[in-house]
């Protein structure tokens, strides 16, 4: 067995979002990755079964730096209101730093390659905002509602202003992030 070297696994990574970003998942190929890794296709071989196992390790990996982004600053002093402030902006600040992923992570998800995962598969990334969200549910500051429909109104109008700032739509980011901050508030809090 061949030994894997990071720094091959990376590229195989870059290539790989930046292709998707570029032409989708029904143009990427093995051997359209490893030509822009430059690498050769057997390589590929050595650390991937097969497209598919690729993909899904790679969403994994991405899905994990989001939830690390996601998750800085908050512990178990913080009111709910600043948990929710800081996870949005946190969620913010990594879409607008980490524009391929970002995009990467839209396109994995409206893809087939989404329903090869289980949520057990993401589940545990996200346990300590769930945590802090059932929290506030069962205290009585935020709706008694599932968590993951709170969290859905943290993220998804974040996800908006983020594709408004790439397509020029919004240069007003910092305001209109503590509209939305608000908007979410009165929509999920008690």
């Amino acid at each position: 067995m061949r030994h894997k070297d990071e720094n091959k696994n990376q590229a195989i990574f870059d290539s790989t979002i930046q292709l998707i970003n570029d032409v989708g998942f029904a143009d990427l190929s093995m051997s359209k990755i490893a030509k822009r890794a430059n690498l050769s296709p057997a390589t590929i071989y050595t650390y991937y079964e097969n497209k598919e196992d690729l993909l899904i390790k790679l969403y994994l990996d991405v899905k994990e730096k989001l939830s690390r982004s996601m998750l800085r600053n908050i512990h178990e002093d913080l009111e709910i209101k600043e948990i929710c402030y800081i996870f949005m902006k946190n969620s913010l600040e990594f879409m607008i730093e980490n524009k391929d992923w970002f995009l990467f992570l839209e396109q994995f998800s409206a893809s087939p390659f989404m329903n090869k995962l289980c949520m057990a598969d993401t589940a545990p990334m996200f346990q300590n905002l769930y945590h802090h969200i059932e929290r506030g549910i069962s205290n009585g500051s935020l709706k008694h509602v599932r968590a993951e429909l709170v969290i859905s109104y943290c993220y998804f109008p974040i996800v908006q202003l983020a594709k408004e700032y790439y397509e020029g739509m919004n240069t007003t980011i910092e305001k209109e992030f503590e509209l939305i901050f608000l908007l979410s508030w009165d929509a999920i809090s008690q």
